[in-house]
């Protein structure tokens, strides 16, 4: 991987993850130390980042984006209306033997959710193959990209759900519920088991998040879901 790639997929990371929160100031002389790479990669990251919404030009330097409750509303908004749409179109085109694996694999969501940071980090891996498993059967390339460009969002607002254990075992079961409807040939129960999922999830973000902003505005670009 060079060095841009490279410096560029550390800072996605720690910002969704929570490492680099809103507000953080990232200076490229400081960064490139710290990545071990020239400032040259450093500001191709930086350019990438900020054209994904995750990071914008101040005059105090580039820093971390932060994201209201009104933006966390509009981004399931809009999360609704495309993966709903995406399960629907799963259940109608899907082959079964990926769903059946996640299914698999979703049974033991419950063991994974009481092993700490470890089991979570696998439990999230489900979700990610999920929602690329309904992407590549859903097969419309122009829902897939505005998908991947919703869930990099989402995945900024997964961590205010992260320490809440009966709110992640709820949602491990909504996912198999969906997963169930997409085998079945389904199409509206798969829809609306993602409504469920998505307005229950809403709800738990908005309760969880600070009164004022969390985390990184919707926008445009790549990839991954909240719990």
């Amino acid at each position: 991987m060079r060095a841009g790639e490279r410096a560029y997929e550390t800072l996605r990371s720690e910002i969704l993850d929570g490492v680099l929160g809103p507000g953080t100031v990232l200076q490229e002389v400081e960064q490139s130390v710290r990545l071990g790479v020239s400032r040259t990669p450093v500001r191709e990251a930086l350019r990438r980042l900020a054209a994904h919404g995750l990071v914008e030009p101040t005059a105090r330097g580039t820093i971390v984006t932060a994201i209201s409750r009104a933006d966390i509303v509009a981004l399931y908004e809009l999360r609704e209306a495309l993966e709903a749409r995406a399960a629907g179109l799963a259940a109608r085109r899907r082959a079964d033997g990926p769903f059946l694996a996640i299914r698999d694999r979703l049974h033991d969501a419950p063991r994974l959710l009481a092993e700490g940071e470890a089991g979570l980090t696998r439990y999230f891996e489900i979700v990610d193959d999920l929602d690329r498993a309904i992407d590549d059967a859903a097969a419309n390339p122009f829902l897939g990209s505005a998908l991947r460009s919703v869930q990099l969002h989402s995945a900024r607002i997964r961590r205010l759900s992260r320490h809440n254990p009966e709110r992640l075992r709820a949602a491990a079961a909504e996912h198999e519920l969906i997963v169930e409807a997409i085998l079945a040939g389904d199409a509206e129960l798969a829809s609306h088991a993602t409504h469920v999922h998505l307005h229950r999830s809403l709800t738990n973000a908005l309760a969880s998040a600070p009164a004022d902003e969390v985390a990184g505005p919707p926008g445009t670009d790549d990839a991954s879901r909240v719990a």
